[in-house]
């Protein structure tokens, strides 16, 4: 039970899938318009997350390996096809606000990854879990994503009247512009976060940014900055190695 509870615990914070793996960007941005379409596309993308990775750890012995990302495909599509209709049958209103992306969960890669770097090479209960808490932090940025984008933009949470009489509504945060800016701000105070809590524990921060962003031309970049940083490392690293096997081999 303590391995499921750490999947849980990696799945909702220590390697959530919006603030931590960056992953996931597109429904992200374009679905959170408001806090009940950012729950709702989580929850489905939960649903299908943890079906998903029950029926792939199942049948993990059974898949032929030069086979399995078709057929981890091919059982994905299945579930967001089951959970489509029921959202068609149950809740037409979010269905219908939600548009084509609940069909392209088919091609989230949460999912697809979850599949093949966990479930399927561990047992089916562990994967269960790793599904859920994948999706439940999924749901959370989603939702988060969504408060402040409906809270900023209409005045609004879950539809219910919070400030709209007390300013007007800053209508950029209702449009897809604004959920690069709330992201934005939400990657950057986990990144300060991060750098104080480091800080005092003298030690190197773990900043929430994609590796591959050298190739940048923007040269004041953080992100760029401690990926050209790496990549110079590991290439002294790599010559470092060059010329000891080079003096070894004239030994």
């Amino acid at each position: 039970m303590n391995k499921c509870v750490e999947r849980l615990y990696n799945g909702v914070v220590k390697e959530n899938p919006t603030f931590v793996q960056m992953l996931g960007m597109c429904p992200t941005l374009a679905v959170t318009s408001t806090a009940i379409n950012g729950l709702g596309m989580g929850l489905a993308t939960t649903a299908v997350l943890v079906m998903s990775n029950l029926l792939v750890s199942a049948l993990r012995k059974v898949i032929p390996d030069k086979v399995r990302i078709p057929a981890f495909i091919t059982i994905i599509a299945s579930f967001v096809t089951i959970v489509s209709f029921l959202m068609q049958a149950y809740t037409p209103e979010l269905y219908d606000s939600l548009g084509v992306f609940i069909s392209l969960i088919v091609v989230n890669c949460i999912i697809l990854g979850r599949a093949e770097a966990y479930a399927s090479s561990h047992p089916v209960l562990p994967s269960i879990f790793d599904g859920l808490g994948m999706g439940l932090g999924f749901t959370l940025g989603l939702t988060l994503i969504g408060i402040l984008r409906e809270f900023l933009g209409a005045g609004t949470v879950f539809g219910f009247t919070v400030t709209k009489e007390l300013w007007d509504p800053i209508a950029i945060f209702s449009s897809n512009p604004g959920a690069f800016f709330v992201l934005a701000f939400l990657i950057a105070g986990i990144n300060a976060f991060a750098i104080r809590k480091a800080r005092k524990k003298g030690e190197k921060p773990k900043l929430r940014r994609i590796d591959t962003c050298a190739g940048c031309t923007n040269t004041s970049c953080a992100g760029r900055v401690m990926a050209c940083e790496k990549i110079a490392e590991e290439g002294n690293a790599a010559e470092a190695e060059v010329k000891r096997t080079g003096e070894e081999a004239k030994k």
